[in-house]
Formats: structure tokens, C-alpha cells, sequence
């Protein structure tokens, strides 16, 4: 029979030993943002820094050692732990993104005027070099110049997508005339 005072040393040691396992659980995205703010040296949002913060639904196993951050490539970083084997990519803001963004319009761009209307009919054609095709159709969509819109020729054919031009007709694409 073991002594009482070894009996309870067994019993802290299987205690203690699972704890760093569940201590570590998942990696804390708060500290990961924290970190990649001070490598690209800007905030979340500001030109240089992350464009959003780390997805807070990911579950990412607590690196052993520091993260690795690599340098900004094609729009984004990389954030890896190389022992545990994840790896993420965070978006960062350009400062042509930058200027986009704070000349923006507060408003979106008006749409050009539909030229032609859904039930319209309209006239079909096919420009190639040298001569020009043209039926009539019907319109299934609105479309202003240089839209793609469905059109059907009869009610049983199946419809057909063409481009809408300047002056309400609809060109079928793959032409020379396009």
C-alpha cells in the first residue's frame, strides 16, 4: 500500500500533466490580428494593414511556438504555424485600394438606361465581315449597350444570349463585328 502523501502526488501529476493540452485548445485570433497589425505596421482597415479581421469562426489548433508571418504577396500575407501545419492567408489593403476606397462615391454608380425591354421585340443579329444576319426575337431581360441578354426567337426554341448595341439591337457574340 502506497503512502498517502505518494498517492496524492500521483493523483496532482495525472492532474497536471493533461493540463497544458487543454490549456493550448485553439489559437486566440484577437492576439493573431494584434500580431499581423504590428508586422505590417497598420491597423485593421488602413492602407498597409489587414483589410478585414481573422474569421472568428475558425478553430485553429494553439501553435507550440510564435506564428510565422510572411511578407505581403499579391494582395495577402501569409500566417502559419510550420509545426502544427495550418496556414492562412489575410487580405491587406493596397494603397491603390486605399485611394479607391476613400474616393469612392458614398452613392453606387447610376446604371446606364435599358434600351431594351423584357417583351420587347427586337431585332437579332449576326455581324460578320462583310454582310449581316438579322431575325426577329423577343426580349426576356431589360438591357442597356453592352449588356448580355437572353432573347428567344420563338416560344418552343430555347433562348439565346446575345449583347445589347447602342441602337436596341442584340448581336450574337463570337462574331468579327464583336
Amino acid at each position: 500500500m502506497l503512502p498517502i502523501f505518494r498517492r496524492f502526488a500521483l493523483l496532482l501529476a495525472m492532474l497536471v500533466l493533461p493540463l497544458p493540452a487543454l490549456a493550448q485548445g485553439f489559437e486566440n485570433l484577437e492576439m493573431l490580428d494584434n500580431r499581423v497589425a504590428a508586422a505590417l505596421g497598420a491597423n485593421i482597415g488602413e492602407p498597409g494593414g489587414a483589410t478585414t479581421p481573422i474569421d472568428r469562426r475558425l478553430r485553429l489548433q494553439a501553435c507550440p511556438q510564435p506564428v510565422e508571418i510572411g511578407e505581403p504577396i499579391a494582395g495577402a500575407l501569409a500566417v502559419r504555424c510550420a509545426s502544427l501545419g495550418w496556414r492562412i492567408r489575410v487580405s491587406v489593403v493596397g494603397a491603390q485600394q486605399a485611394r479607391q476606397t476613400a474616393m469612392a462615391p458614398s452613392q453606387p454608380a447610376a446604371r446606364p438606361t435599358p434600351v431594351v425591354r423584357r417583351g420587347d421585340q427586337i431585332e437579332l443579329v449576326a455581324i460578320a465581315s462583310g454582310f449581316t444576319v438579322s431575325t426577329l426575337a423577343t426580349a426576356e431581360q431589360d438591357g442597356a449597350p453592352g449588356d448580355r441578354i437572353r432573347v428567344r426567337t420563338e416560344r418552343r426554341n430555347a433562348p439565346v444570349i446575345g449583347q445589347v448595341l447602342e441602337d436596341g439591337r442584340v448581336a450574337l457574340p463570337g462574331f468579327n463585328g464583336l
